[in-house]
């Protein structure tokens, strides 16, 4: 089984701060990509920010300069930092990774339970 575990949402004014993080556990043998989606009420579920175990980062248009994802291999953990928010950053984040199992050949798409993110106006 592998869980992955996110922390660090909450409220916050427009124009403060927050940070994310999102440990992945359990029978793992390679995590490729990590990163986060997040989704409005009434919305889909799109893309935030991505980076892979080599480095390569991508981000949404809408968060260039303002977020920062950044990873620990070792430790299969992801995190994003979130400066000068906007009340449209509110929605759900969600940790996503494809990684491969131990003694699994496929690599899958596993995701977080979800944390709330609320930006205040």
């Amino acid at each position: 089984q592998v869980q992955l575990v996110e922390s660090g949402g909450g409220l916050v004014q427009a124009g403060g701060s927050l940070r994310l993080s999102c440990a992945a556990s359990g029978s793992i043998f390679s995590t490729y990509v990590m990163g986060w989606y997040r989704q409005a009420p009434g919305k889909q579920r799109d893309l935030v920010a991505t980076v892979t175990s080599g480095g390569t980062i991508n981000y949404s248009d809408s968060v260039k300069g303002r977020f920062t994802i950044s990873r620990e291999n070792a430790k299969n953990t992801v995190y994003l930092q979130m400066n000068s928010l906007k009340p449209e950053d509110t929605g759900v984040y969600y940790c996503y990774a494809r990684l491969r199992r131990l003694g699994v050949s496929a690599w899958a798409d596993y995701w977080g339970q979800g944390t709330q993110v609320t930006v205040s106006s």
